[in-house]
């Protein structure tokens, strides 16, 4: 089984503007896709694969990823970045794609919103958004 890579926000954006195979697939679920808000890949022409990891609201591991990461053009070829709110489901999602035949997968850590600062606030320390990283709301 191959091992997971982690890299930085800031690493994963640069391999996603420069290498052709790597694609980013956003493993939150639908209220933080909406609520939170994205990253926006649109200065590298890719999109952003939202697949949920977990089924909001009751939180149960979607048992069709990865048909849904194939359905999605996504293929054991592409180098995977996976995007969760801290680092903790886009872990658990690369583990899963690395067993099911996608050898390339990464995960991002610290994830879009970053761990809790010392008053409990995330998006302060770490992640997409304190990387100034683009993203978008809404």
């Amino acid at each position: 089984m191959s091992e997971i890579t982690h890299r930085t926000p800031a690493e994963t954006y640069a391999a996603l503007r420069d290498q052709a195979e790597a694609v980013l697939v956003d493993v939150r679920t639908d209220a933080e896709w909406t609520y939170v808000g994205l990253p926006d890949l649109s200065a590298v022409d890719k999109p952003v694969h939202r697949i949920a990891w977990q089924l909001f609201p009751a939180m149960t591991v979607n048992e069709g990823f990865i048909d849904t990461m194939r359905a999605a053009g996504i293929t054991p070829g592409h180098h995977i970045h996976f995007l969760c709110r801290s680092g903790v489901r886009s872990l658990a999602a690369a583990k899963l794609a690395v067993e099911a035949g996608f050898p390339h997968a990464i995960n991002i850590t610290d994830g879009f919103e970053g761990p809790p600062d010392e008053a409990g606030h995330r998006r302060t320390k770490a992640g997409w958004i304190a990387s100034g990283l683009p993203w978008k709301q809404g």
